[in-house]
């Protein structure tokens, strides 16, 4: 199915959108690049306090909560604030976070830290994938996989970082704050769009706007749509009716394979080291391995993934790379030696890593399946009715994020106490939910500025449901 249709508007695509772009990646980016570096320094951070393993499991769960809570709070506040200044006040708490980490004087400090970067975690997961879903509805084409891509990207380059200084104090990562502090001053998309003059289909605000899937256009004789957000373009007629309910119905379905990605992803990175380590004797100084060539092949397929999505379709991408997932977790569950357990990490990386993307992409456009559009929006021009209801649900649906890791991390070692390659087994067998989850990844249409669409091989225009 394609998720891109077409527009008649011939303004160039995503004149004046440049600079939100690239600061929503540099947010992707800070948000990978701190949260690698956090968690390749653990371990120095354990010995630092004299803590076990137990206790680092508790402390990664009270992580893992409090994202879901700082997830939450985001839902409602950006009601009223936005999904920007939210993110910049992520930002700051990962940049309060990380001296709190590395240079705490006592171990409550320590502790105090780690709550508060899972807050922030929390917010700015949810936030960017709000500013990366209103940028793809902007642009009209896929945007949220290169968005990841540089999640993926300041993840690799922490992990760089970490191993060229892992002989010095854990302390040197009190640096790692410079880079959210640098990226919360970026010029993020504003609570309202400037100039919000324009309708589905049509130029909005000086650059190429479409919603995801648009009803039939009432024009003036000037010839441009009009909308209850039009300024100075028309007004709707009162038989214009309300955005309808949320369909919540469809988004569980792509919330559990966003669940599903996250399992498998989790298991390869908790529990990929440890295979390697114990079950396949890698030496000590290699078991990165298990995750850095994940890390590599999820980045290139991410950073070409719009173009992907573009020729092949999203539901063909994702039973394809679930039936790929499924025969690389089986070669790691079946490994005679650690390199071939790395190359089937590798090949897991590449095959999965679109999930996360278009699982977001699709939770966008399906919040927009009974929005009629006009009565959306307000008289004033404003864009936040609409902008409102996708935040609303990328919030809660980031709550699949949380409950697929711990799911992926609880599972695979509750099996992995019998056999972790048992686990692993579990982990390919549960992946293959992908390939009847796919089709509704794939409701909704984004609309590009062109005159022909853009499909994939065998897709077909997606109707309103």
């Amino acid at each position: 199915m394609s998720i891109i249709g077409t527009s008649d508007s011939g303004v160039a695509e995503g004149r004046g959108l440049t600079g939100a772009r690239i600061a929503v990646a540099a947010a992707f980016f800070a948000q990978g690049f701190v949260f690698i570096s956090l968690t390749t320094r653990l371990p120095a951070f354990l010995e630092r306090w004299g803590l076990d393993e137990v206790t680092l499991s508790l402390l990664l769960l009270m992580m893992i909560l409090l994202a879901g809570v700082g997830s939450l709070v985001t839902e409602w506040v950006v009601r009223h604030s936005g999904s920007a200044v939210m993110l910049r006040l992520g930002l700051w708490l990962m940049v309060l976070a990380v001296p709190a980490l590395t240079l705490a004087p006592a171990v409550g400090v320590f502790v105090g830290g780690i709550a508060v970067y899972g807050l922030a975690l929390g917010l700015v997961d949810a936030t960017t994938n709000m500013q990366a879903v209103d940028l793809e509805h902007r642009y009209g084409r896929p945007i949220l996989p290169s968005s990841h891509g540089y999640w993926t990207t300041g993840g690799i380059l922490a992990a760089v970082v970490a191993l060229a200084t892992g002989h010095l104090s854990p302390t040197i990562g009190v640096f790692v704050a410079v880079v959210p502090l640098v990226i919360a001053f970026a010029p993020y998309l504003p609570r309202v769009a400037r100039e919000s003059r324009g309708v589905p289909g049509m130029p909005y605000g000086g650059a190429s706007l479409t919603r995801p899937v648009v009803n039939p256009v009432v024009t003036t004789p000037s010839g441009l749509g009009t909308t209850a957000t039009g300024s100075g373009a028309g007004t709707v007629g009162a038989g214009t009716s309300a955005a309808g309910p949320i369909p919540w119905g469809p988004i569980w379905l792509v919330g559990i394979g966003l669940v599903v990605f996250y399992m498998a992803d989790t298991a390869a990175a908790a529990w990929g080291p440890v295979l390697l380590a114990l079950d396949l004797g890698a030496p000590s100084n290699l078991v990165a391995l298990a995750s850095l060539p994940y890390l590599v092949a999820s980045m290139l397929v991410r950073l070409a993934g719009g173009a992907l999505v573009t020729r092949f379709g999203v539901v063909v991408l994702l039973r394809v790379g679930a039936v790929v997932a499924f025969g690389a977790l089986a070669l790691v569950a079946l490994a005679p030696s650690w390199p071939v357990a790395v190359a089937g990490f590798a090949i897991l990386g590449g095959s999965i890593a679109l999930v996360a993307p278009l699982s977001f992409s699709a939770a966008g456009r399906i919040a927009a399946l009974s929005a009629t559009g006009p009565a959306a929006g307000s008289a004033s021009g404003s864009t936040e009715p609409d902008r409102a209801r996708t935040d609303t649900v990328i919030a809660r649906f980031n709550q699949f994020n949380y409950l697929g890791a711990l799911l992926g991390a609880v599972l695979t070692g509750f099996v992995g106490a019998f056999s972790l390659r048992a686990g692993f087994f579990l982990s390919a067998v549960l992946v293959l939910a992908l390939i009847p989850l796919a089709p509704a990844f794939a409701r909704g249409t984004l609309r590009r500025p062109e005159s022909e669409p853009v499909t994939g091989p065998g897709d077909e225009p997606v109707s309103r449901q």
